[in-house]
């Protein structure tokens, strides 16, 4: 049952392993927002992985980095998507000709 619980993912993200063959620790999993699929720091990551595995390699999704590297990668999405996201907000401004009478 616990690794049943492990193998789930919510809905908007996304499973992928980290690792390289000769690292100690071996493949590490990590869920991501599936937002970070539009991210050139990820697409990077992305072309990478089908360079090294190609398109149709068995199993979940695996990105052949170091899992500091990839830390490192996931805080500059992160980083960048809150800098973007406080920057450009939406704002609306009517013409002051506008006016509002109650019915």
């Amino acid at each position: 049952m616990q690794e049943q619980n492990k193998m789930k993912v919510k809905k908007g993200w996304l499973a992928v392993q980290v690792g390289l063959e000769d690292e100690d620790g071996g493949f590490r999993r990590f869920v991501i927002p599936i937002s970070y699929l539009d991210h050139p720091i990820f697409r990077r990551l992305l072309e990478k992985a089908h360079e090294v595995y190609g398109y149709h390699a068995p199993g979940p999704l695996r990105l052949p980095c170091s899992v500091d590297d990839f830390l490192h990668q996931r805080w500059r999405i992160e980083k960048e998507t809150a800098n973007y996201s406080q920057h450009h907000h939406y704002h609306y401004h009517l013409p002051s000709s506008l006016s509002f009478r109650a019915c």
